[in-house]
């Protein structure tokens, strides 16, 4: 199952995306609608809010004061915070039931104004953000709710900041345009990423690129860093629960500034022991998370030649974003291959002049090769030269992996 995380400020217009997704086929978790039902009368929420607030927020008929409650907690963050400590787990369990009886083929969309302000994003395969100039959510709260400016403002500043919404965002949608444009965007999303996310993910099918080189390789993408510090921080709180990694890193191309790449997010997860990754649990937990395993692919090519082959082993994973590709390279932490993950990275961030030579030899290479695999394979001689001339750096320089 596919789950969507689909958030934005209040006014921005998240609520008219999950409609949308929700008319497309997904199953719709709205989280608006779990709170009222977690307050209403009868409801053991309800009764702590009634301890913490008082009966000042309790209506004569037994029921909360919606408006009420608001004044007083956008108004102070302790007390919006003592709030969300009371609803936010009663809220939790029940979206975890609702969202337990979606097919394993559906797209689960859960709408989470919080979905920032708790973290929750990194439990969704994806985010997908709504955003509209505040002047524009200010007017819409007025226009469409009766609030009046001042009230509209407070609330806007009680919730993230489009930078931290931003930040955490897979997909971005500025919704300052017409009902239309925001409708054919969704459409967009679900018929390029979310469907085929679905449908990889009911058939543990990773997302590739073309096996071709002429356009394996591009220049350096501004977003690759924000990419991968998702990719980074969702899988670590996928395998937390496990308790085997010791880290998990941003490695290869993408993670030198200024490198030309194939548009491929290199992740490293370091574990105590490499037979850790054979654990069920654990390959349920990266499963879970979106990344399939791919057999035959159990060793790194030793360096330097003639290295002990057993040095250099380790699980390699694929993500089914078809939107984002991702390699997820598990090694033991320790070994020859994690250290070289870590070294080969922090030379070349240190080393511009080795960068761009190998910024040539990718080059030279892709003129030679037709296949995004063949010219892999291509590099490995460069590679066994790069090996002695990073560790003599290492030496120079004192280098010990973080």
């Amino acid at each position: 199952m596919l789950r969507v995380g689909v958030t934005g400020g209040i006014g921005s217009g998240k609520s008219t995306v999950s409609r949308r997704l929700d008319e497309l086929g997904a199953h719709l978790v709205d989280a608006d609608a779990v709170a009222r039902e977690v307050v209403e009368p009868g409801q053991p929420t309800l009764e702590a809010i009634r301890e913490r607030f008082g009966d000042a927020v309790i209506r004569p008929d037994g029921s909360l004061d919606r408006a009420g409650l608001a004044a007083v907690v956008f108004a102070d963050a302790d007390e919006l915070a003592a709030l969300d400590a009371i609803t936010g787990p009663a809220i939790a369990a029940r979206v975890a039931q609702l969202r337990s009886t979606a097919p394993a083929d559906a797209v689960s969309v859960y709408d989470m104004p919080l979905l920032v302000e708790r973290g929750l994003w990194v439990h969704e395969h994806l985010a997908v953000v709504v955003e509209a100039d505040p002047d524009t959510r200010v007017r819409r709260l007025v226009e469409q709710r009766g609030l009046d400016a001042a009230d509209a403002r407070r609330r806007i500043a009680a919730q993230a900041t489009d930078a931290e919404r931003r930040a955490v965002a897979d997909v971005l949608l500025p919704n300052d345009g017409t009902p239309g444009e925001l409708e054919r965007a969704v459409d967009l999303l679900w018929e390029q990423r979310l469907a085929p996310f679905a449908a990889n993910l009911a058939d543990a099918t990773r997302s590739r690129r073309p096996d071709r080189s002429n356009d394996c390789v591009v220049e350096p993408r501004p977003d690759w860093e924000a990419r991968a510090e998702r990719v980074v921080a969702r899988l670590a709180a996928a395998l937390a629960p496990a308790g085997v990694a010791t880290e998990v890193s941003h490695v290869g191309s993408t993670s030198v500034p200024g490198l030309l790449a194939k548009d491929v997010i290199d992740v490293q997860v370091g574990v105590r022991h490499l037979a850790d990754a054979d654990r069920d649990d654990v390959k349920r937990s990266l499963a879970h998370a979106g990344y399939v395993h791919s057999l035959g692919n159990e060793t790194d090519t030793p360096h330097p030649s003639g290295d002990a082959p057993e040095r250099w082993g380790k699980r390699f994973l694929g993500g089914c974003d078809p939107g984002n590709h991702v390699h997820v390279h598990v090694r033991e932490h320790g070994s020859a291959g994690w250290r070289f993950a870590l070294l080969f990275r922090d030379w070349l961030r240190h080393e511009p002049a080795e960068r761009d030579a190998y910024a040539a030899e990718k080059r030279r290479l892709l003129q030679q090769h037709a296949t995004t695999s063949d010219y892999v394979l291509a590099k490995e001689p460069w590679f066994e030269q790069a090996w002695h001339r990073a560790n003599a750096w290492a030496e120079r320089t004192d280098w010990h992996p973080r």
